[in-house]
């Protein structure tokens, strides 16, 4: 899932894997003989973690190792570059190699693991807005059940799907996905025209209109759109 990780690199990794547990950025580079930006792209979506590191650490250290080693040291099995032993995981080799980097807050390591994977093993991207989004009168996708028909409701989530089927006289489907489920919303041409730029190029929205219930289904009859700009752009579907 990884982007950026050339198919030998990850044969490398599970193969040394199995040689046995990489000791330190340092060994993982060495090891499986992988490139700066690969060694980034690990560090920032947190598959460093296993060695006891935050990602901003993981991400410095992966910027020593790369570092040539040149032929002295080239293959060296024991020790770094420098002729230390190698250390364990999580330990910091001395104060020099002590990361300056600011941390990533969870909201940054969540735009990381979508930036790097698609995809993310931690919160979902909307857990980080609901607060604000609460105060703005914004309905979780599994709250939408309590409201009654024709309630004029907000909904928002990740656009997983823009869907606009040639038997539906223009109308416009989208799946918007939260941390608690997904929501549908039915945008009409007028408003699609009206909107577009906002509704095709936004990674999240937040959707204003009228809540339609009909034979157990829910749906928002779309009325108005604000985009959720700082959202992670996780992989929508669109017009299929």
């Amino acid at each position: 899932f990884v982007n950026g990780l050339r198919k030998e690199a990850g044969e490398a990794i599970e193969r040394e894997q199995q040689r046995g547990p990489f000791r330190s950025v340092e060994d993982l580079t060495r090891r499986c003989r992988l490139r700066r930006d690969e060694m980034d792209i690990l560090a920032e979506i947190g598959a460093l973690g296993s060695l006891g590191l935050t990602r901003r650490a993981a991400l410095w250290q992966a910027a020593q190792a790369s570092r040539p080693a040149g032929p002295l040291f080239e293959g060296m099995e024991n020790g770094d570059r420098n002729g230390r032993p190698q250390i364990q995981p999580g330990e910091v080799k001395d104060t020099e190699d002590a990361s300056p980097l600011p941390e990533m807050t969870p909201f940054e390591e969540t735009l990381a693991d979508y930036a790097g994977a698609g995809l993310t093993t931690g919160p979902h991207p909307m857990a980080h807005l609901r607060p604000s989004l609460q105060r703005h009168r914004v309905i979780p996708a599994a709250g939408l059940i309590d409201f009654a028909h024709g309630a004029r409701v907000r909904t928002a989530g990740s656009v997983t799907v823009r869907q606009r089927p040639g038997t539906a006289k223009g109308l416009l489907f989208l799946t918007l996905e939260d941390e608690t489920g997904m929501s549908q919303a039915i945008v009409t041409p007028d408003l699609l025209q009206q909107y577009r730029q906002t509704i095709v190029a936004s990674p999240g929205l937040v959707v204003e209109g009228v809540l339609q219930k009909r034979d157990g289904t829910l749906s928002v009859k779309a009325e108005r759109f604000w985009r959720l700009s700082d959202l992670a752009a996780a992989p929508s579907h669109d017009f299929r």
